[in-house]
């Protein structure tokens, strides 16, 4: 197989060639479809960037923020950054990482965005790896100092060449050696951003994205779900997150519709800027979908603009699904995807009520989806298998780390576990690390964690496996209870024999957490609750 030699592609080229003739990927980057919307309506706002401790907003048009990542893009030129160098962002969701993006666009250079919760451990790893040359952090954010931070890890990590502090008045261009930006000619095909994985399992990796496979992924979602300029995009989702990347930089930029980015989840915020921004589309995790579908008023504010909740990161409860339409009055729709293939399936917005609570959604145009055995074999439709995936949206590998990239026959295997029904609608039921083997049988444990959410008393719950010297394994269910509530480990068995379940599916032991292990888009760190759970072995 062969693949491009020059500068920074690294796609095979019967890849590219089978992605271009099908029409998944074409020629252009993202500044050519943002330029077109600068040029055109250089008034109209693009960004409104929300301060979630002050409520302070920030606006900025299409022609201020195209200005804006002409002048970032010329002060990297003037750092020494050029085709191919990777420039770091630990950015709050505001404007700014937008520009950066643009203006790594222009030059050709490879952004990583990265999340404000890392701190030394993680960035000097982090940095170790990319060798990026600049690194973009805020002065303070939300009480911590960025700045300090920056200037530590810049001292473990000698190719951070520079490090931009972000104060309150944003960007300050001190030398500006040039004054108009010098255009790289940039192929779509050439690395375009690293994103690392959430650590859900542990040791992140730099999974790398070309200008295509993120752009054919905001084409698919902005048809299946009719986003045009006239659309209000309500962005909590962190933009180190692939969801709040697609969402929030670049569809925006695509479709010309006003992004809001909130710089950190705040309930009552979030439902203020739904009502005042006239949003019509939010995105996040499904923590976020609860809150705001449970927020004390939500059902009194005008919500008449907002259509549409996209949910991914991890599986929706159905009664969340159910409950959140009620209160929201607005079409949920579920999506699955990872950072390494982007969003692989979605509900469609004409998918009935029970489509939406009950699946994830069927596969995008130019993506195909597979449910596999242990044998890799195609299973038949119903049976729980594992989720492979191939197409355009699949990443170009681990920066790196080539070895843990292994694809068979073009298939990446997501490490899900899933069903498929006879419409290629797909629900997925577990990681493959999910499964808790109890005396030779397999026990899915996402179902059960559906079924727990329905119990009144439990907030949030997560089943793992603990390990047992006889059955090898036994289930554990971690729960965060609602206010004030108690519950027994007796109630919930009781209450998941009333749901029919089979008695060997019940956990068999029961733990009260106070707050769930999450990353910060909101996925639980089972990794974090199977390391408690070994400890029950010795009880």
């Amino acid at each position: 197989m062969k693949s491009h030699q020059n500068r920074n592609v690294l796609l095979p080229d019967e890849r590219v060639a089978e992605m271009t003739a099908t029409g998944a990927w074409g020629n252009e980057t993202i500044c050519d479809y943002f330029d077109r919307w600068s040029r055109s309506c250089p008034d109209r706002t693009a960004v409104v960037s929300v301060n979630s401790e002050t409520g302070e907003r920030q606006s900025m048009s299409f022609g201020e923020l195209g200005e804006l990542s002409e002048r970032i893009a010329v002060d990297l030129l003037n750092r020494g950054v050029r085709l191919g160098d990777i420039v770091a962002a630990q950015l709050p969701n505001t404007y700014e990482i937008l520009a950066i993006t643009l203006a790594c666009a222009r030059v050709g250079a490879v952004v990583n965005p990265l999340m404000p919760i890392l701190r030394e451990r993680q960035l000097t790893y982090i940095f170790t790896l990319t060798e990026a040359k600049v690194f973009y952090v805020p002065d303070r954010f939300r009480g911590f100092d960025f700045r300090s931070l920056a200037n530590v890890v810049r001292n473990r990590v000698p190719t951070i060449q520079h490090v931009i502090v972000l104060g309150e008045n944003g960007f300050e261009f001190e030398d500006e050696k040039r004054t108009a930006v010098e255009h790289a000619e940039v192929n779509p095909n050439e690395l375009f951003q690293i994103m690392f994985t959430s650590g859900t399992t542990g040791e992140p990796k730099g999974v790398m994205h070309t200008a295509n496979t993120l752009l054919a992924n905001v084409t698919q979602l902005a048809d299946r779900f009719e986003i045009t300029q006239d659309d209000v995009v309500l962005c909590p989702t962190p933009t180190a997150h692939q969801l709040g990347f697609l969402f929030g930089v670049l569809l925006p930029c695509m479709t010309g519709a006003k992004v809001v980015f909130l710089d950190n989840w705040v309930t009552g915020k979030a439902a203020d800027l739904l009502e005042e921004e006239s949003v019509t589309l939010c995105m996040g995790a499904t923590p976020l979908l609860m809150d705001i579908s449970s927020f004390a008023d939500i059902e009194r504010r005008d919500l008449s603009s907002f259509r549409l909740f996209v949910s991914g990161g991890a599986p929706i409860p159905s009664a969340l699904v159910s409950q959140a339409m009620e209160k929201l009055r607005a079409k949920i729709v579920s999506v699955w995807g990872m950072t390494e293939v982007l969003a692989v399936t979605t509900v469609k917005l004409d998918d009935t009520n029970e489509l939406a609570a009950s699946t994830d959604g069927v596969a995008m145009p130019h993506t195909a989806v597979q449910i596999i055995d242990s044998d890799r074999r195609p299973v038949p439709s119903g049976t729980e298998g594992v989720l492979e995936t191939r197409g355009a949206t699949l990443c170009v590998g681990y920066l790196k780390r080539p070895a843990l990239f292994e694809l068979r026959d073009g298939w990446f295997d997501t490490g899900d576990l899933a069903r498929m029904d006879d419409n290629g609608y797909i629900r997925i039921t577990g990681r493959s690390k999910d499964i808790i083997i109890r005396g030779g049988e397999n026990i899915s444990v996402v179902e059960i964690e559906g079924l727990l959410f329905k119990h009144p008393r439990i907030a949030a719950v997560a089943i793992v496996a603990m390990p047992d010297p006889r059955l090898g394994e036994r289930a554990c269910a971690f729960v965060r209870l609602v206010d004030d509530a108690t519950l027994a480990l007796e109630e919930i068995q009781e209450f998941l024999l009333d749901q029919g379940v089979a008695k060997v599916y019940i956990p068999e032991r029961l733990e009260v957490i106070d707050e769930m292990p999450l990353t910060p888009t909101g996925k639980v760190q089972k990794f974090t609750l199977r390391d408690i759970a070994q400890s029950f072995a010795a009880e």
